[in-house]
C-alpha cells in the first residue's frame, strides 16, 4: 500500500534490523492471541487489537503530520482493504485458536503467499500459470496437507479451527491484490493509509463486540499485556515497519517477512506455552515456504551463475 509520497521517517536504523524485528512480532502475534483468549472472547480480541492499533497508528501519524485521506473514494477502498486484511482474518484467526495451538495457527499463515498467487492467478488471472509456478502451488498445497497431518484424524473442534485459520489466510490471499491494485496509486502518506485502514476495521468490529462479545471472569495480567502487545505492536507498530522495510529494501526481498514469521510463532508457542510440536508440522511448513519459493521464482534466481544477465 505504498503511495507515491514519501513516508515520514519515524524509525532509524537499517532495514535489515526491522526485517528481523518484523517477523519476530508477527510471529508473537499467534502467543499473544493465545493469551488474550484467556481474558475475552475472540471477537473481542479482534476489536481490541485493532482499536489499540489504530490509536497507535492515528498517534504516529499525528506525531509525523500525516493527515488522513480526504478522498472519499480511498476510504471506500480502505474499508474493503480492512474487511480482508483486518477485522475479518482478525477474527477468524482468533476464533481458530481456540481450537488449535498458536503453533499450527502460525505455520498455517505461512500458506499466505500461496494463497495470494491462487488469487491472481484463478481468480483474477492477472498472470498466466507457469510450469515454476504450478509446481510451486503443489508442492505448497501437499505442505498443508503435511502440516495439518490429515492422516491423524481430527475432531470436529480441531477442524473448525483449521478450517478458520485457512479461511483467514484465503482472507489475505484476495486483500493483498485488492489493496495492490486500488492503493498503491494513491498520493496518501502509507501511514495516513495504515491508520485509516485499521480505523475501518475497529468501527467494522465494533458493533459484533458490543452484540457478542464478552470478557471472562478470570483476566490475568499476563492476558492483558499480551492483548497490548498485539494492538501496539503486532497492528500498530508493525505497519511503520513494513513501510520502512518497503522502502529501504530491495523489492525481492519485502514479502520474504513471511519466510520469518511461523518459525518465531512456532519458537514462541512452544517454548512460552508449553505447546507440543509434531514431526510434521514443521516439514509441512518447510514444504509451504519451498513451494513459494518456488512459485515466485526465488529458487530459480539464486541458481544463476553470478554475472549471468537478469
Amino acid at each position: 500500500m505504498r503511495g507515491s509520497s514519501a513516508p515520514p521517517r519515524v524509525l532509524a536504523g537499517s532495514w535489515q534490523l526491522w526485517f528481523v524485528v518484523l517477523g519476530a512480532v508477527w510471529g508473537c502475534s499467534f502467543w499473544w492471541i493465545k493469551l488474550s483468549l484467556v481474558a475475552m472472547s475472540p471477537v473481542d480480541v479482534a476489536f481490541s487489537r485493532l482499536a489499540l492499533g489504530a490509536v497507535t497508528l492515528l498517534a504516529i501519524a499525528a506525531a509525523t503530520r500525516s493527515a488522513l485521506p480526504r478522498r472519499l473514494v480511498t476510504w471506500g477502498h480502505l474499508f474493503v482493504t480492512a474487511i480482508l486484511l483486518n477485522s475479518v482474518p482478525f477474527s477468524l484467526f482468533s476464533y481458530g485458536e481456540t481450537h488449535v495451538s498458536s503453533v499450527l495457527a502460525g505455520l498455517l499463515n505461512a500458506f499466505t503467499p500461496l494463497a495470494t498467487l491462487i488469487v491472481v492467478l484463478f481468480v483474477l488471472r492477472q498472470e498466466t500459470p507457469s510450469v515454476a509456478i504450478l509446481s510451486g502451488l503443489g508442492v505448497g498445497l501437499v505442505g498443508v496437507v503435511v502440516l495439518i497431518g490429515v492422516w491423524n484424524g481430527f475432531g470436529a473442534h480441531q477442524w473448525l479451527g483449521i478450517g478458520a485459520c485457512l479461511s483467514a489466510v484465503v482472507c489475505y490471499g484476495f486483500g493483498f491484490p485488492y489493496a495492490r491494485a486500488h492503493l498503491s496509486a494513491q498520493g496518501t502518506s502509507p501511514v495516513s493509509l495504515a491508520a485509516g485502514q485499521v480505523l475501518c476495521g475497529t468501527a467494522q468490529l465494533a458493533p459484533f463486540a458490543l452484540l457478542f462479545g464478552h470478557l471472562h471472569h478470570d483476566r490475568p495480567a499476563t492476558s492483558v499485556l499480551a492483548l497490548g502487545a498485539l494492538g501496539v505492536l503486532g497492528t500498530g507498530v508493525a505497519y511503520i515497519m513494513n513501510f520502512h522495510i518497503v522502502r529501504h529494501a530491495p523489492a525481492s526481498v519485502v514479502s520474504s517477512v513471511t519466510y520469518l514469521t511461523p518459525v518465531f510463532a512456532a519458537v514462541v508457542g512452544v517454548t512460552f506455552l508449553g505447546e507440543s510440536l509434531s514431526w510434521n508440522e514443521p516439514l509441512g511448513a518447510v514444504l509451504i515456504l519451498l513451494g513459494a519459493a518456488l512459485a515466485q521464482g526465488r529458487l530459480r534466481r539464486r541458481a544463476r551463475p553470478r554475472g549471468t544477465p537478469r
